[in-house]
């Protein structure tokens, strides 16, 4: 049985995969809510798609409860479909990173989408109906060199995802994470080397494969892909 979906929220918008998602999701015909701390930098992109803004700091509960109760109106329901796109990307070496640094980019990376996720089940389980996309990142899986604090972050952010599957999908609620192994295009950053054709992730093609997942039968449903480039080392 392949789910129908009608309102989208993405958490953690901004100008690169989100907005691939989002330009994506409302030319399927989805409305779409965008969140963010920073609002302003949404103004055009919630023009060209027709989505609500709303500003939210996703480490904050009430924040994320207001949110919610915010875009339920804004969307007419609740959001069925939810991707967590905002992490903190804190780095450098161990013996110099300030902790509370280190605290907020974990609260940013792990523990809101921990908040997101939970008001976000609340209203889809009546339904028996959802789904959670998560964005990971090559550090989901293997940690770098001056790079902890990230790679904590997005270790814990796949640990909530699979045990979320196991809990969730039962229910009816599809949950799957990305991980993104590898740079993501960004043309306002020069595009692509000129000597390294594909060497970077296209943000269409990333959005392309979430609609993937959205689409996918219950019957043979994905709980984490991986996505890179065809350079990219394993």
């Amino acid at each position: 049985m392949k789910p129908h979906y009608e309102r989208a929220l993405i958490v953690g918008a901004g100008s690169g995969l989100s907005a691939s998602l989002a330009r994506l999701l409302a030319g399927q015909g989805m409305r779409v809510g965008l969140a963010a701390r920073n609002v302003a930098k949404l103004g055009d992109l919630a023009a060209e798609t027709g989505a609500a803004i709303h500003a939210c700091d996703a480490s904050r509960p009430a924040e994320v409860e207001a949110l919610f109760a915010r875009l339920e109106p804004a969307l007419g329901g609740h959001p069925d479909v939810v991707v967590y796109n905002a992490s903190g990307r804190l780095r450098g070496p161990l013996v110099g990173l300030d902790p509370e640094a280190v605290e907020r980019a974990l609260a940013v990376t792990a523990y809101g989408a921990f908040l997101v996720a939970q008001a976000a089940a609340r209203r889809m389980l009546p339904a028996r109906h959802g789904a959670l996309l998560f964005t990971g990142a090559s550090a989901s899986v293997k940690g770098f060199a001056g790079s902890s604090p990230f790679a904590m972050g997005k270790f814990a952010l796949r640990g909530l995802s699979e045990s979320l599957a196991r809990e969730l999908q039962p229910e009816g609620i599809h949950v799957a994470h990305v991980v993104i192994d590898g740079a993501i295009r960004n043309p306002a950053r020069g595009g692509e080397p000129p000597d390294a054709p594909d060497s970077t992730l296209d943000p269409d093609a990333i959005a392309r494969a979430y609609l993937d997942l959205l689409r996918q039968d219950r019957s043979a449903w994905t709980s984490e892909v991986a996505l890179r480039p065809w350079v990219e080392r394993f």
